[in-house]
């Protein structure tokens, strides 16, 4: 019997027309001409039209078979889709080449993590497995949180419709919004075979290590360890709440241990009986109950060689 020839590798790459509100497409056509100009393997620039057209594209190509390498072209929500139309899929590889604002999760690479911007680097980068969060029908690469930042994130965009209301200006006028309506939620939460019943100012629970453009709250979390880093933060006053968001930010927990919990798990089941927001890397669905889960090498992941988070982000400052 004659062998069958293997198929070369596709490089697709998914590119956010409005990632960095649109500055950067041109630049990132251009750097992905010239690069992949200098391949002999096949290659595609796939622009998006819609919310959630990244992951069915990724799934599309994905479903023909072949080696598939995905390259999310914008912002922390291109990688996300691109992500989970990857889930699934032993033949498809994703990562990241930064065209957007936050470009939260590079941030975990606490060495090389610019090499992420060079695209050659990434074509000729190394792959290795990542874990993702499994939330309901979502995944996450990166962090998930259910309380206070998830009910500002998604409140974001009631405000960036206003007049004068862009960018920061509308995360400020949710965040001041959110903190004057309510600080913490009443739920219900089961982790390590313990139940706790209290009010929670927010909850979060990390497979990278930093989101929302500043916040890094477990500095030493790793995407490969088979373990969540959740964060438990208590009820506190709208006095206080200026004092624990710069701590929590700075990943500084320890220091305020009488306010925040950090435990570490494979999985945290959070109820309420009436819905809430919960976020995913951004996205935000409702529930009454979502349970998190790690599900260990789900992803293979695209990096620079030199790129490595083995270090804790606070000792690199």
């Amino acid at each position: 019997m004659q062998a069958t020839e293997a198929r070369p590798t596709k490089h697709l790459f998914i590119l956010n027309p409005v990632a960095g509100a649109g500055r950067r497409i041109s630049v990132g056509e251009d750097t992905i001409h010239k690069t992949m100009s200098a391949q002999n393997e096949p290659w595609e620039i796939y622009q998006t039209t819609a919310a959630k057209d990244a992951t069915r594209k990724v799934k599309e190509e994905a479903e023909k078979g072949g080696e598939l390498r995905v390259y999310a072209c914008g912002g922390d929500g291109t990688l996300s889709e691109c992500v989970n139309g990857a889930v699934g899929f032993s033949n498809v590889a994703v990562t990241h080449f930064p065209l957007g604002t936050g470009n939260d999760f590079i941030k975990t690479f606490t060495t090389g993590k610019e090499h992420f911007f060079h695209l050659p680097s990434l074509v000729d980068g190394k792959e290795i497995a990542l874990d993702l969060i499994r939330a309901g029908n979502y995944y996450g690469i990166n962090i998930c949180s259910i309380g206070i930042d998830a009910r500002i994130a998604a409140d974001v965009h009631k405000y960036s419709g206003f007049p004068l209301i862009k960018g920061k200006r509308a995360y400020f006028a949710s965040t001041t919004v959110n903190v004057i309506r309510k600080i913490a939620e009443e739920f219900e939460v089961e982790v390590n075979g313990e139940t706790l019943k209290q009010p929670f100012t927010l909850i979060c629970i990390c497979n990278g290590r930093s989101y929302g453009g500043a916040f890094t709250p477990v500095p030493d979390a790793l995407p490969d360890d088979g373990l969540l880093d959740i964060l438990l933060v208590d009820k506190v006053s709208r006095l206080g709440v200026a004092g624990l968001i710069g701590k929590y930010g700075a990943g500084r927990y320890k220091e305020i241990s009488h306010i925040i919990r950090h435990v570490q798990s494979t999985k945290i089941t959070i109820r309420r009986k009436k819905e809430f927001i919960f976020n995913v890397d951004g996205e935000s669905p409702k529930a009454t109950e979502i349970t998190f889960e790690v599900v260990p090498k789900a992803l293979r992941f695209i990096a620079p060689q030199n790129a490595d988070f083995s270090a804790n982000a606070n000792e690199q400052d």
